[in-house]
């Protein structure tokens, strides 16, 4: 399986509503519940509506689009991170899995997905 290295430096947010978010940016990822508006988007993209933010996660794609019967692919890379005491934020969409980890962390993930097979691109 390949992995695609994303350019840039996230921040993951939440913000008080959509109005100021810039769909139109590419890796714009939004999430509403009964409790909170979340944003996951490029550092430099962050809206001034914003009431909490934690900034310098790095992103990586899981190469697709991956089909909806393919089982347990996020799960084997969540536990290769974990075993490497790498956190996540997740994120996925109709097509594939985003994964974000904490910059001072990129490196080592890289590192243990490609001691554990995956191609790094």
């Amino acid at each position: 399986m390949t992995i695609r290295k994303i350019d840039g430096v996230f921040s993951v947010c939440k913000v008080t509503n959509y109005s100021k978010v810039d769909l139109s940016k590419p890796f714009c990822f939004t999430g509403r519940t009964d409790e909170e508006n979340s944003l996951v988007c490029r550092s430099e993209d962050v809206p001034d509506n914003t009431t909490e933010r934690d900034d310098g996660w790095k992103a990586f794609r899981i190469q697709g689009p991956l089909d909806f019967s393919l089982i347990g692919i996020l799960s084997k890379i969540s536990t290769i991170l974990a075993e490497n005491r790498i956190g996540i934020f997740a994120v996925s969409t109709f097509d594939t899995d985003y994964i974000l980890v904490k910059q001072e962390n990129f490196d080592r993930a890289m590192d243990a997905l490609t001691k554990s097979g995956y191609e790094i691109i």
